[in-house]
């Protein structure tokens, strides 16, 4: 094997790996909160309010999104602690992302869930910028994640909004 070949292959292999995680992370998240959904139907929602069926659609785009994001950081050739760095956020943004809908669906804590979501949007957005200051297509990739947290936001307290208990 030629060094060529395996410099390929090891950075294929990379590849696998920055699609696999954030894609698992997710997976991981919703079968643990697939019985929630069945709640959330049930509840009343805000206009814009997309069909149940575009919610994976659209988390599978954002999750390859997004691990296409890390590998071009991971492989950027930047200094190893700003890559670290960059990548210890997303790794921590990951870990909010994936409590989340446990927070919301299947514990019903909705206001609590929608300030956890602000605190999750914040790290999106230092990750984004990190990424972007390492690799601008990087920081690009992740403008559609913040975008759709933003609007799952606005769902998020919506929701708590229009399912508060009422008052005494």
């Amino acid at each position: 094997m030629t060094a060529e070949v395996f410099v390929m292959a090891k950075r294929c292999r990379t590849f696998i790996v920055c699609l696999a995680v954030p894609l698992l992370v997710g997976g991981l998240s919703a079968f643990l909160t697939r019985g929630g959904t069945e709640q959330f139907s049930m509840l009343n929602k805000p206009p814009l309010t997309p069909p149940a069926w575009l919610f994976p659609v659209v988390w599978t785009v954002l999750y390859i999104l997004m691990g296409i994001a890390s590998y071009l950081v991971l492989v950027s050739g930047e200094p190893d602690k700003i890559v670290r760095m960059a990548l210890a956020v997303y790794a921590l943004q990951l870990g909010f992302n994936f409590l989340w809908p446990v927070l919301f669906f299947n514990l019903g804590w909705y206001l609590f869930a929608f300030f956890w979501l602000l605190f999750l949007e914040f790290l999106i957005l230092l990750a984004a910028f990190l990424f972007f200051s390492i690799c601008p297509a990087a920081g690009r990739l992740m403008i559609p994640y913040v975008a759709w947290v933003a609007f799952a936001g606005y769902l998020n307290l919506a929701v708590w909004y229009l399912n508060r208990l009422p008052a005494a």
